[in-house]
């Protein structure tokens, strides 16, 4: 435990030397980063490829390319970002100007999911550079490959006195979230959530929970099917189901759900082929004990299609499930994997009150041609983030906040909301003296009296 206390002293007195604070290292070091991310692709890919059966074009896409893209917004953006903001002003204290000044958090600790193990430990680093803060950064210890390549050259390229790559277990992030940070950065479970918040409590340290939940999807009768279909089986099968925002359930029309699921399946084989454990583009499960556990959950159920496994390499098939119990595992716990039920609905007021039934989702799809019926899924049901007649294509805009709400997480970043999330908007007021003075005389001192009457 000393030697994180030291760390963090290190740091502690690097931002106090005000290292961090000019906007032109900060884009420096996103500069420096995004070089990392170029020079070191070939052994990030590999990694990837090692850790989750990650095929390089998916690699790009989801991880590096997306982080490509986050740098480039926030250097085009961060000396807007950074300049103070101005607000108006009481007429009680003119003559005077308020303003934001955004600073610096200080210190802050990022904790690495392994789902997207390069994606979710950089991009709030991303955001905290860009703010002007020091940080500890620790990468998934499930994603291993990962972590060492990030720890063995990233240092090569950020300043060394501003930030520091931790690797190790979870006994090690449970020691540094004891520590006075800032601030706390976690994307993961719910589980560890819990106790990385009763851990960060008795320093009072802020935290952003980036988490998950069961995100359903709703698919109305009056949607293109065909469409509809490809569009799940990409955002659900990606990475292997092992994506925090991938549709957990779907709650399908009955007079539709036997031709959704032909055009689910005929999706599948056009993506993966007939045996998706030979698809390059097919992932794996991260390691053996999430693998059994996601084939204990198919004991007893009803599979439409796919369900075979193998833990000589921790395949399991894109499965469709139906007839599914609604105390069942599947439908009461997050799956994270590549499982996706399947379960009749009436009309969109019943596929509200399943959804309403359960903790307040992070992703929300809903697929129809109606807009009323879309508008009444936006008005009734809370969800971090909403996408209509499509799976994940949100991430992809940077000016809209990613994060959860409820049991799906506390906060959000990407973009502005990333660097507002690492940073103080400090208020400001400056007031002139040459009022004060003047209302000293008469008559100016009667009309001092006439707008403090105004104010009483």
């Amino acid at each position: 435990m000393n030697t994180w206390h030291n760390l963090l002293d290190e740091l502690n007195h690097t931002y106090h030397t005000g290292l961090t604070r000019p906007v032109s290292w900060r884009k420096q070091q996103l500069q420096q980063l995004r070089q990392f991310l170029v020079e070191q692709e070939a052994p990030l890919l590999e990694a990837l490829r090692t850790d989750l059966g990650k095929h390089p074009s998916e690699a790009r896409l989801t991880e590096l390319q997306f982080l490509l893209t986050d740098i480039k917004h926030t250097l085009k953006h961060i000396n807007r970002w950074a300049k103070p903001r101005k607000v108006g002003t009481p007429m009680l204290a003119w003559p005077a100007k308020s303003e934001l000044v955004p600073e610096p958090l200080g210190t802050v600790l990022i904790l690495g999911a392994w789902n997207y193990p390069v994606q979710l430990l950089l991009a709030p680093l991303i955001a905290a550079i860009a703010a002007g803060n020091c940080a500890i950064i620790k990468p998934s210890e499930h994603a291993s490959e990962v972590a060492t390549v990030i720890a063995r050259h990233l240092p090569d390229y950020l300043d060394s006195s501003a930030f520091k790559i931790v690797t190790g277990d979870v006994q090690v992030s449970a020691e540094l979230t004891q520590l006075p940070f800032d601030h706390i950065f976690y994307t993961g479970g719910e589980n560890a959530a819990r106790s990385i918040l009763a851990a960060a409590a008795p320093n009072l340290t802020p935290v952003t929970l980036e988490l998950g939940g069961k995100s359903p999807a709703v698919v109305m009768a009056d949607c293109d099917l065909a469409v509809t279909a490809r569009r799940i089986v990409w955002g659900k099968f990606l990475n292997a189901g092992q994506t925090c925002i991938a549709p957990d359930y779907l709650l399908v029309e009955s007079s539709v759900q036997d031709q959704l699921i032909n055009a689910l399946k005929r999706a599948i084989t056009e993506f993966y082929g007939d045996e998706p454990q030979h698809s390059d583009d097919y992932g794996r499960i991260i390691h053996s004990q999430h693998h059994q556990r996601l084939v204990g959950l198919l004991e007893g159920q009803t599979i439409a299609f796919g369900g075979d496994s193998s833990g000589k390499d921790n395949y399991l098939a894109p499965t469709l499930v139906t007839n599914v119990a609604n105390d069942h595992p599947l439908m009461t716990d997050e799956i994270f994997g590549p499982i996706l039920p399947i379960v009749p609905i009436d009309s969109a007021n019943q596929a509200i009150e399943i959804i309403n039934a359960k903790p307040k989702p992070l992703a929300l799809y809903a697929f129809s041609k109606n807009q009323r019926t879309l508008s009444q899924f936006t008005r009734h049901i809370a969800a971090g983030n909403v996408c209509y007649n499509d799976t994940l294509m949100f991430m992809l805009n940077d000016e809209m906040p990613f994060g959860g709400v409820g049991r799906s997480g506390m906060g959000r970043y990407h973009g502005k909301f990333g660097f507002d999330t690492f940073s103080h908007l400090k208020p400001v007021m400056t007031r002139r003296f040459i009022l004060d003075v003047a209302l000293r005389y008469p008559p100016y001192s009667k009309l001092k009296d006439k707008l403090l009457s105004w104010f009483s």
